[in-house]
């Protein structure tokens, strides 16, 4: 196999900022934060939006969704002038 040709894999804690959810996986993700793990150890983290935590599919909770605001904005964007 070739050297210096596969990424580098190392542990990461993805935080959930919507549900304050962490977890702490492998991934090749670049980040300059890090945060104090509960094994004492300080490891890279990489924010995020939304996770099986938070996310209406997994959790079954529905979101209200802004949608007239949302086709109107469409309309205008491309109506035809």
């Amino acid at each position: 196999m070739k050297k210096d040709i596969h990424p580098n894999y190392r542990d990461v804690v993805f935080y959930d900022t919507s549900s304050e959810f962490k977890f702490l996986t492998k991934s090749t993700v670049e980040t300059t934060e890090t945060i104090v793990w509960e094994d004492g150890k300080t490891y890279p983290v990489y924010k995020v939006e939304v996770s099986s935590n938070s996310h209406p599919f997994y959790t079954g909770k529905k979101m209200l969704l802004d949608t007239a605001g949302r086709v109107e904005k469409f309309n205008k964007r491309y109506a035809k002038k």
